[in-house]
């Protein structure tokens, strides 16, 4: 068995449900098994879109992100269902209670998939072994099947599992990556978005093989430091653990929505940036957290995508001060043509207790200006009193009460269910 498991190095498992939502609908209800089965968002509204699709569905051309007409016109026969989101969490804790049998050192990245360290594991069998019996567990106990990676770290047991779905195990070595990595094109490689493909493929880099040996300072001065880790995974490097805690950590908050029709309609495009702002303060709430830059995201009538960002000279988290923010952006960059879509996300997150600056003080930013700031200061401590000013801000009492957003507000209700 000590074959099976490096002196040195690790192993990891990347576990990675296939087609959850639609599986989740499935063991629900087996009727459904076997046939085109999609869950969209809005399914009365023309903003119906495909979140996920069954492979029966995907074998008539339905795909993820696909408008809703799009895909009944390739699919008539498409069972649609709305997302039923408490459901998949019910099954995604599930699930994760699963892997916790077989290793403490889990890393969910969000509610589907998870990486799994178990370097430690040899009691348990061979990886392959430990693979297999997961699947089978979470199969036969949740209906649910899924695909699992394993390799010696996170971005190609991530790669692994990708390779065989439904239902596939697969190994991935460093020593394979020469010949099942570096054939594929940029765009096939984990971590590289439609536009980083772009950009690479304008200085002649259209393989994984091509990223593995290209010029260090070329790509720095092109994609800055993520230049040099894509390199880096691209040769089959990884030295990032499998860290349980990772769950609290986010980078972003956002809200999006597509409008019931396009429009130009000042007062109805602010309503929804009001209502956007308001659910972004909610979010940043449960999470205590401020934010140091606002981006904007608009859709127009002929799906052309737009995203500007503005950083502030002073950490928000108030709903007005956020709509104000994406408001600002929107007038600035806002074309006047008929408008589908529009977001609002927080970006630059810091916790409220790590804030260095009372939020409160800095509404009175004119007259900041206009005298030295320890004036101010005094000022408004002798107009509102001494605690009108403090250090930084007390973070709320935490409460057992699990967050009811998605994706990303699931890795906090999984790890207050993990810390119970």
């Amino acid at each position: 068995m000590d074959n099976f498991y490096p002196k040195k190095g690790r192993v990891i498992l990347h576990v990675d449900m296939n087609s959850f939502y639609a599986s989740v609908e499935m063991a629900y209800n087996p009727s459904l098994k076997g046939k085109p089965l999609a869950v969209a968002g809005n399914p009365e509204e023309r903003r119906g879109i495909i979140v996920t699709c069954s492979y029966e569905a995907r074998a008539k051309g339905v795909k993820t992100t696909m408008p809703l007409w799009e895909a009944k016109k390739l699919c008539p026969e498409l069972i649609v269902l709305p997302p039923d989101f408490e459901k998949y969490r019910k099954a995604s804790i599930s699930m994760f209670q699963i892997l916790a049998k077989y290793s403490s050192l889990i890393q969910p990245v969000s509610i589907d998939e998870g990486y799994m360290d178990i370097t430690e594991c040899i009691n348990l069998g061979s990886p392959i072994e430990i693979a297999k019996k997961i699947q089978a567990e979470i199969l036969t106990e949740l209906q649910l099947p899924c695909s699992i990676g394993i390799a010696p770290n996170k971005f190609l047991a991530k790669t692994a599992s990708d390779m065989k779905k439904p239902l596939g195990i697969t190994i991935l070595r460093k020593r394979d990556v020469p010949s099942k990595l570096w054939p594929l094109k940029v765009e096939n490689m984990h971590g590289i978005g439609r536009r980083t493909a772009e950009k690479l493929n304008k200085i002649g880099i259209t393989t994984i093989g091509e990223l593995a040996k290209a010029n260090d300072y070329q790509l720095k001065q092109l994609l800055g430091i993520n230049g040099i880790r894509l390199k880096a995974r691209a040769n089959g490097e990884d030295f990032r653990p499998v860290d349980p805690d990772a769950v609290s950590e986010f980078k972003s908050i956002g809200n999006s929505t597509t409008l019931k029709a396009d429009t130009t309609d000042e007062e109805e495009i602010k309503g929804v940036l009001n209502r956007l702002a308001g659910s972004v303060e909610r979010r940043m709430q449960r999470h205590h957290v401020v934010s140091w830059n606002i981006q904007i995201t608009i859709r127009y009538y002929n799906r052309e995508t737009v995203t500007r960002s503005r950083k502030l000279k002073y950490a928000i988290h108030a709903k007005e001060d956020i709509f104000n923010a994406a408001w600002y952006l929107f007038k600035k960059h806002w074309s006047e043509e008929p408008i589908r879509l529009l977001g609002i996300t927080a970006q630059d997150l810091e916790e409220k207790n790590d804030s260095t600056k009372q939020l409160n003080l800095f509404t009175f930013e004119e007259e900041a200006k206009d005298e030295p700031l320890i004036n101010t200061m005094e000022k408004l401590k002798d107009k509102y009193g001494d605690d009108i000013i403090v250090k930084g801000l007390t973070k709320p009492p935490q409460t057992s009460t699990p967050t009811t957003s998605f994706q990303k507000d699931f890795l906090q209700d999984y790890k207050w269910r993990k810390e119970e």
